[in-house]
């Protein structure tokens, strides 16, 4: 069995000069350079819990709540906030530093699930968490709310799929912005 390990042994940041070449055509950083670093600080703070390598299996509540400037600084808090055999779920907070005016704004929060495998590749234990304090409890708390709202969700949309009728439900489609090319 493995010693539990406190959350703020593996806390982590990393901090990134946005540069140029991260600009999109509307002069914005990328989301997808925002996600990519989001990733690798995901990374980074489960293997370190889990003493061994992780792979990212989802990514929840990506919102974009304000862009991100070249020659800005953005820092990438990450915290194991949940762990199951061999599950983690790493919560990510973005803030973006203009540090010529000094100030600061919080871009994104964002929840990895991480499963750590081991030398086969096969789902392996992690280290149990310490919950150090209420802003550790309340997180493993909401992660477990997180889990249940997801899996409520996935089984109700899977339901929706597999029992959706397209002729009972074209009149769903006559408010929406969509033309049906072939008609049934």
């Amino acid at each position: 069995m493995t010693i539990p390990k406190p959350v703020s042994y593996s806390r982590t940041t990393i901090t990134e000069l946005m540069i140029p070449s991260y600009a999109n055509f509307g002069g914005k950083i990328h989301g997808g350079i925002l996600l990519s670093l989001m990733d690798k600080v995901a990374y980074v703070c489960a293997a370190k819990h889990a003493g061994t390598y992780v792979v990212t299996v989802s990514v929840d509540n990506v919102e974009f709540r304000q862009p991100v400037e070249v020659g800005e600084l953005v820092s990438l808090h990450a915290s194991v906030n949940y762990v199951g055999r061999s599950s983690l779920i790493i919560g990510i907070r973005v803030i973006s530093e203009n540090i010529k005016s000094g100030s600061c704004k919080h871009t994104n929060t964002s929840y990895f699930t991480m499963v750590a495998k081991d030398e086969n590749g096969q789902p392996t234990e992690v280290p149990a968490l310490v919950l150090e304090d209420q802003n550790d409890i309340r997180r493993f708390l909401e992660s477990l709310k997180r889990k249940e709202i997801k899996n409520s969700y996935k089984e109700l949309l899977d339901n929706a799929k597999t029992s959706m009728e397209i002729e009972e439900n074209l009149h769903l489609l006559e408010n929406e912005r969509c033309v049906i090319a072939n008609k049934p």
